[in-house]
């Protein structure tokens, strides 16, 4: 009898919520915005080949459209190009070892001291829940959103550059010498473009959310939005041999949305 009552107080409820909201005005846009980002891969482990990357800046893009769904809440699906991945520099594992050199223990590298940025572009749809604190038409709107991503790569690169001798050790202190005299290798121009997209899965998702202002012009209006997203899933397809590192990044754009009747 009980459960009855309440499921009655909750349709009561739900369609008094429709009713009221049917009576605010709703409005939709459809835009594009441009801007930077700042991805960053981090990893949640201590592998040797994951570790240590730092951000780098890369491009993001895209279209939106938003739904109005009352006169402050919204739904914002996007479709973006979205730049990832991260850059190492300093004393790092060489993946692959340049020809003569001695072969090694399985789970052992040679080191060298040269750059590598892991460039990983996806295309993303974000689905976006959002508030605007005010409605008013001829004043700037302050916003805040938040929702899921699905990610699909496009490619997935690392490129590296520098010259260095061989290290035997990750700090740099033993260089490989060369018998008989026992001299350090020459420098090794460590400068490539490597396809790796076998080596990352194809499909991502993850969290995202921020926040913006709204400077209205009409029926339309310009926008700035800064938003941050956590990546759910390993890039790596083989997490025990490559590491297990995550998407992540700072998207700051400027967009311009236009008034749909």
């Amino acid at each position: 009898m009980h459960t009855k009552r309440f499921a009655m107080v909750l349709i009561t409820l739900l369609l008094f919520s429709v009713a009221a909201f049917g009576q605010e005005e709703k409005k939709n846009f459809v835009g594009v915005k441009g801007g930077i980002s700042i991805p960053q891969l981090s990893g949640g482990d201590d592998n040797i080949l994951s570790r240590d990357f730092k951000s780098r800046v890369a491009p993001n893009f895209g279209a939106f459209v938003e739904i109005g769904v009352t006169e402050k809440f919204s739904v914002q699906p996007e479709v973006n190009f979205a730049g990832q991945g991260g850059k190492r520099t300093g004393v790092q594992p060489i993946t692959q070892a340049p020809p003569g050199l001695p072969p090694l223990p399985p789970g052992a590298f040679f080191f060298g001291d040269f750059e590598n940025t892991a460039e990983l572009n996806y295309l993303e749809v974000p689905v976006l829940a959002k508030y605007k604190f005010s409605a008013e038409e001829d004043k700037p709107r302050v916003y805040v959103n938040g929702g899921m991503f699905y990610g699909r790569l496009l490619t997935a690169k690392t490129k590296t550059s520098g010259s260095s001798t061989i290290f035997l050790d990750e700090g740099g202190q033993m260089p490989l010498l060369l018998p008989p005299a026992g001299t350090p290798l020459p420098p090794i121009d460590f400068t490539a473009n490597t396809d790796i997209k076998n080596d990352v899965n194809k499909n991502n998702f993850g969290i995202t959310g921020g926040g913006g202002i709204e400077f209205p012009f009409g029926k339309n209006y310009l926008v700035i939005d800064a938003r941050v997203s956590r990546g759910l899933r390993s890039i790596q397809r083989d997490t025990l041999a490559n590491g297990n590192s995550k998407t992540g990044n700072l998207v700051i754009s400027v967009g311009y949305a236009f008034g749909l009747e």
